[in-house]
C-alpha cells in the first residue's frame, strides 16, 4: 500500500477524532509581528501566512479539534504581569476575531460542544511562571480569565523553579515552588512540566495530586537536550495518570541537529531568543554550513519510543508551532494528518491513533478538573508571597 492510503486512513480517522495539539505560540507570533504587532485582526487568521505556521484554513486542513494557546513571554520581559494579562488578552481576541471558528473552552467537557458546533476549542496555557512576581494570587486571576495549564517557567531558572535550560538552583522546586503545583491542583489547573528541569520533573510528579503533562517534550534516549523526558520520567506517567506530548521543535527531534546546535548554544542547550528564528538559523549556517534537518520520520520515531515508554495511554502531540523552523514534512499545521499518516504506516491502529489525537489528553484533563473539585471541598486558597514560605 502506498502513502496516499494511508493518508486517507489518517484523514478518516481524524474526522472522527481531532487533533487536540498541547501547545502553539501563535500569540506570540502576532505580537512579533511587524505589521499587526498584536492586533489580531491586523493579523488575519483567515487568510493562509506562507511565512509562518499557523492560520484558520491550515488549522482545517490539519484537522485540529482544540489548541492550547500559549500567553508566553520571555522571562527577561520589563513588566511580567502585565505582559501575561497582554498575552491572555490576544488570545481572548483571537476567540473574539473570529467566533465562527474557535469556542471559548475552559473545560475538557468544551472539547465535545466545540465539535459538536464544527469550532475548534481554544484552551489558554501560561507559558512562564515569570508573570507571578513571586505570589500566589495572580494564578487565580489567570485561571478566572480562562487559563487552565501552567508553565512554571521558560528557559531560565525562576526563584522558585529551575529550568531545563539553566543552571539549577532548588533541586527542581522550592517551598513557595511546591505551594504554586498545590495551588494549580486545587485549581483545577493543569502543571506542564514541558520546561522544568529533570529533577524537577520528578519533585513534579512526587508532590502533584493531579495528573500532569509535559506538553512539548520527546524521548531523552532519543535526543539528549534537556527539554526532553529521560526514561524514568516517562515511565511514572503510567502511575501518575498525565501525558506527554511529542513535539515537532526541529533540535528536541534531531540528535545531529542537536549536536550541530551545540556550537551556537550555552551549555544547555537554550536557543538565544529571536524575533524571527528562521532568519537566526539561516545566519548560523553561513557561519557553520547547512544544518541537518529533522524529518516527520525522526518526530514518528519520538512517538513510538514515547509510546513504548510511558505506555499507549499517556502520550499526545504537543506540535510547539512557533513561527520558526520545522522537521521536513511538518512545516505546518496542515500537516497533523501526515504524521498520523506515518504512525498508522508503522501499524498503529485508528483506536490508538484516537487516543494520541486526543483521548489522553481530555482524560488526563478530566482528571485534573475532578482532583481540583475535591480539593476546592477542604482546601481554602493558598495565599503568600515567597517570602511567606520558608525556605524559599
Amino acid at each position: 500500500m502506498d502513502d496516499s492510503h494511508f493518508l486517507g486512513l489518517a484523514k478518516a480517522a481524524l474526522e472522527r477524532a481531532p487533533i487536540f495539539d498541547g501547545h502553539n505560540d501563535l500569540p506570540w507570533v502576532i505580537r512579533q509581528d511587524s505589521a499587526a504587532r498584536g492586533d489580531v485582526f491586523a493579523y488575519d487568521l483567515a487568510v493562509v501566512h506562507e511565512r509562518s505556521d499557523t492560520d484558520i484554513p491550515r488549522l482545517r486542513e490539519g484537522f485540529v479539534g482544540a489548541q492550547f494557546w500559549s500567553a508566553f513571554q520571555p522571562t527577561s520581559a520589563p513588566h511580567p504581569a502585565r505582559t501575561t494579562l497582554e498575552m491572555i488578552d490576544t488570545i481572548l481576541r483571537i476567540e473574539q476575531a473570529h467566533p465562527d471558528v474557535f469556542h471559548p473552552a475552559r473545560s475538557s467537557a468544551d472539547f465535545a460542544k466545540a465539535r459538536k458546533s464544527g469550532k475548534i476549542a481554544s484552551f489558554i496555557v501560561i507559558e512562564g511562571g515569570v508573570g507571578l512576581e513571586n505570589a500566589l494570587a495572580p494564578l487565580r486571576v489567570w485561571y478566572a480569565a480562562g487559563a487552565r495549564m501552567l508553565i512554571p517557567c521558560h528557559n531560565e531558572t525562576l526563584d522558585w523553579v529551575d529550568s531545563a535550560t539553566d543552571a539549577p538552583r532548588h533541586n527542581g522546586f522550592n517551598a513557595f515552588g511546591r505551594a504554586v503545583i498545590a495551588e494549580c491542583n486545587r485549581l483545577g489547573m493543569i502543571v506542564d512540566g514541558a520546561h522544568v528541569s529533570h529533577a524537577g520533573l520528578r519533585m513534579l510528579l512526587d508532590v502533584s495530586e493531579a495528573p500532569v503533562f509535559l506538553s512539548h517534550s520527546n524521548a531523552f534516549s532519543l535526543c539528549d537536550h534537556p527539554r526532553n523526558a529521560p526514561d524514568d520520567v516517562l515511565k511514572r506517567l503510567k502511575d501518575n495518570g498525565g501525558v506527554v506530548m511529542a513535539t515537532f521543535v526541529p533540535g528536541f527531534v534531531s540528535q545531529p541537529l542537536r549536536d550541530w546546535l551545540k556550537r551556537s548554544r550555552d551549555a544547555y542547550g537554550k536557543a538565544p531568543l529571536a524575533s524571527d528564528p528562521k532568519a537566526q538559523l539561516k545566519e548560523i549556517e553561513t557561519r557553520h554550513g547547512p544544518a541537518p534537518k529533522a524529518t516527520l520520520a525522526e518526530v514518528a520515531d519520538h512517538v513510538v519510543y514515547l509510546v513504548e515508554t510511558a505506555g499507549l495511554d499517556h502520550v499526545g502531540i504537543g506540535s510547539d508551532f512557533f513561527g520558526g523552523p520545522q522537521p521536513l514534512g511538518l512545516e505546518h499545521v496542515g500537516r497533523f494528518p501526515h504524521l498520523v499518516a506515518e504512525l498508522m504506516k508503522r501499524g498503529f491502529s485508528e483506536a490508538d491513533v484516537a487516543k494520541i489525537a486526543n483521548g489522553n489528553a481530555l482524560r488526563a484533563m478530566r482528571a485534573v478538573e475532578k482532583v481540583g473539585e475535591t480539593l476546592r471541598e477542604t482546601r481554602k486558597p493558598l495565599v503568600g508571597r515567597l517570602e511567606d514560605f520558608p525556605g524559599a
